[in-house]
């Protein structure tokens, strides 16, 4: 897991520059699913299973991208200065929360059959429990992380309670690893729940539920730009 400014500077730049991208190509998939659902024609929508793929690996990729540059600095991921700060404000383990998968289904799917209204209680019920699982994870990683500066000033003193220098380097870097690996489960525990969302929908119903997912993401992100904006102006 490497460390430095220049190392830093060059992941917030990259990323950045990932992520406008990512986001531009989102665009124009919502479009795409918007412009499949405007058919009314549920066989066309059907045959557009490219087009839920393709949406699906644009989610992998950025997946993929941000576990990269995260094994590199960590840190960055719980608060990205690529985001807007209401973006930020959203963020739970380095990314959306999964629950809000279920408001986002609900709000944009209305007909469910009995067994879908069963298959997705039990996903949400799964995902709650490990939401609360990794929330619990997470508090006792910010609690160290807000002991580091206390650390940091022992070390100063040049000597820690018994006599010998505290590494502070060793808790750092524990604390990096720490935060990784709960990084990587709440990736997966978002990944899984789309997936198992997805297993219990019929393709028009996907079609829905992604287009809705993209559309809320680019919402948030353009009221963050401007309210950041606003602020910027004042």
């Amino acid at each position: 897991m490497a460390d430095g400014n220049g190392s830093t500077s060059s992941i917030v730049e990259n990323f950045g520059a990932f992520f406008n991208g990512w986001l531009i190509r989102q665009e124009r998939f919502l479009e795409q699913l918007v412009q499949a659902l405007r058919s009314q024609d549920e066989e066309e929508i059907e045959r557009r299973g490219d087009l839920i793929q393709e949406v699906l690996s644009h989610y992998d990729q950025y997946s993929a991208e941000k576990f990269k540059a995260a094994r590199e600095q960590v840190l960055l991921f719980y608060s990205p200065p690529w985001l807007t700060s209401f973006e930020k404000a959203q963020l739970w383990v380095g990314g959306f929360k999964p629950f809000i998968l279920f408001k986002i289904l609900t709000n944009s799917v209305t007909e469910f059959t009995p067994e879908q209204e069963q298959a997705i209680e039990r996903v949400k019920c799964e995902t709650r429990k490990e939401e609360r699982e990794l929330t619990q994870a997470s508090a006792a990683i910010q609690e160290s992380l807000a002991a580091l500066p206390l650390l940091n000033l022992v070390r100063r003193c040049g000597r820690a309670v018994d006599g010998e220098e505290l590494e502070l380097e060793s808790a750092v870097r524990k604390l990096k690893e720490d935060m990784l690996r709960a990084l990587e489960s709440a990736d997966k525990l978002r990944g899984s729940t789309v997936r198992k969302l997805l297993q219990t929908l019929s393709p028009v119903q996907t079609v829905k539920f992604l287009a809705a997912s993209a559309e809320f993401q680019l919402a948030v992100r353009k009221w963050g730009l401007q309210k950041d904006q606003e602020r910027a102006a004042t």
